[in-house]
C-alpha cells in the first residue's frame, strides 16, 4: 500500500515520468527539494498512521486479553437477599463534572489466597499435587468511606466455624456444619460458600470478592520486581522451602509465597505466626507499587495487569478491566501507612487446642465496626 501511493505521488505533475520529476526536483537547488521533501512526507504520514493502526490493534489485542483472563462468578444471583445489608454508596466529592464520580462509600472485599494445586506450576509452587483447594489465606478488606484508609482482617484458616448451607451449582447445596474448619468452605463449595461463611460469622456484607492462586502471586511479585521484607527472626522452614536469617531481604516471587506459607518454623507454629508475616507482605508490596511509576511504563504495566488478572477470580462485579480499573482509581488516595492490619480476636478450641474460635465478645465489636 505505502509503495502504490508513494509512487503516484513522484510521477509528476505535469505529465512528467519518474525520471524528469526527479530533474525537476534538482533544478530547485540545494537543500531537500520540493517534490521529494512532498513524498517523504506523504510517506512519514502513511508509516505514522500505520503504526498507530498496529498501536490500536495491539491495544485492544492486550485489553482483550487481561479482559479474558479473568474468572468470575456470579455471587449476589447465587446467595440472593439472604445476607446482611448492603452499605449505602455515596459519590467521590472530588469527581470532575466531565467524568462519572468514582465510588467512595466503605466497601468490604474478602480476598482469598487458594491453595489450588491446579496446573503444574500451582502445583510445583503448592509442593503438592492434589485435585482439591482451600482457602490457603482469607483477608476482609474494609475501605472506610472517602478510600483514604483502609482496614485488613485476617481470619485464621484454623478457625471452627458454623459453616452454614451453601448453594451448589446444580442446584442443590451443601449441608449446615458446626464447629467446621474455616477454610473447608471453599472445599465443599467454592467462592460462593466462601462468602457465605464470612457473612455468617461477621454479620457483615462482602461487597466483592477477589480470589489469586498461587502461581498468581508469584507472577504479580515479580512483575514489580520483587519485594523487600525484614523479618525478626532465622527462617528455616522445610515445609514452606524457605531459609532465610533474620534481616531484611528482597524478594522473588517463589520466596515471597514461600514467605506468606510459613508457619511450622515460626512463633508456636500456628497460623498466627505465618498472618503476621502476611501482614509485613501486604504492606510491602502496597510500598513497592506506590514506589513504582508503572503508567510510565506500558510494558512493565502489561506484565503486571496480565499477573494479576491471569489467576485471577473475582465476583462480576470486579470482572472486568474496567470495573478494576474504577476500584483502582477510587483508591489513588490510600497509602501504606493508611492501611491498619488485624487478626480477628481468637481463642484455642477449648476441645482441640490445635484449634481456634472467634474471641467473644471482642470479634463481634469488631466485626460490628465495619458497618
Amino acid at each position: 500500500m505505502f509503495l502504490s501511493v508513494t509512487g503516484h505521488q513522484g510521477s509528476g505533475g505535469a505529465g512528467d515520468d519518474g525520471e524528469a520529476g526527479e530533474a525537476g526536483e534538482e533544478a530547485e537547488g540545494g537543500g531537500i527539494r520540493p517534490g521529494r521533501r512532498a513524498r517523504a512526507l506523504k510517506l512519514t504520514g502513511l508509516t505514522l498512521a500505520g503504526l498507530l493502526v498496529l498501536g490500536a490493534g495491539a491495544a485492544g489485542w492486550a485489553y482483550w486479553q487481561l479482559n479474558d483472563n479473568i474468572t468470575s462468578v456470579d455471587i449476589n444471583s447465587a446467595l440472593g437477599d439472604d445476607r446482611p445489608a448492603r452499605a449505602a454508596a455515596v459519590p467521590s466529592p472530588d469527581a470532575s463534572a466531565t467524568a462519572p464520580p468514582l465510588p467512595a462509600g466503605a466497601l468490604n472485599i474478602l480476598v482469598l489466597g487458594s491453595d489450588s494445586r491446579s496446573g503444574a506450576e500451582n502445583q510445583a509452587l503448592g509442593g503438592g499435587d492434589s485435585g482439591g483447594a482451600r482457602s490457603d489465606t482469607a483477608m476482609v478488606v474494609h475501605l472506610d468511606a472517602g478510600r483514604t484508609a483502609a482496614t485488613v482482617i485476617s481470619i485464621p484458616r484454623d478457625t471452627l466455624v458454623g459453616r452454614p448451607a451453601c448453594p451448589l451449582p446444580d442446584g442443590g447445596s451443601t449441608r449446615p456444619v458446626s464447629g467446621a474448619m474455616f477454610n473447608s468452605a471453599y472445599e465443599v463449595g467454592g467462592p460462593v460458600c466462601a462468602v457465605k461463611t464470612v457473612e455468617t460469622l461477621t454479620d457483615v456484607r462482602m461487597d466483592h470478592y477477589i480470589e489469586i492462586d498461587f502461581a498468581g502471586f508469584a507472577r504479580l511479585v515479580d512483575a514489580l520486581g520483587g519485594v523487600t521484607v525484614t523479618t525478626d527472626e532465622d527462617i528455616d522452614d522445610d515445609r514452606s522451602h524457605l531459609t532465610l536469617e533474620a534481616g531484611t531481604h528482597h524478594l522473588d516471587g517463589t520466596d515471597a509465597l514461600a514467605l506468606a506459607r510459613t508457619r511450622y518454623d515460626i512463633g508456636d507454629g500456628s497460623d498466627l505466626g505465618r498472618i503476621e508475616l502476611q501482614h509485613q507482605l501486604v504492606k510491602a508490596l502496597l510500598e513497592q507499587i506506590a514506589d513504582q511509576d508503572l503508567l510510565t511504563s506500558p510494558t512493565e504495566l502489561y506484565e503486571v495487569a496480565d499477573a494479576v488478572t491471569d489467576s485471577l477470580t473475582t465476583d462480576t462485579g470486579l470482572d472486568s478491566l474496567g470495573e478494576l480499573t474504577d476500584l483502582g482509581q477510587s483508591l489513588r488516595g490510600l497509602s501504606s501507612g493508611a492501611v491498619t492490619t488485624l487478626t480477628m480476636p481468637v481463642l484455642p478450641a477449648p476441645w482441640d487446642p490445635n484449634r481456634v474460635v472467634a474471641d467473644e465478645p471482642d470479634a463481634g465489636e469488631l466485626w460490628a465496626s465495619l458497618k
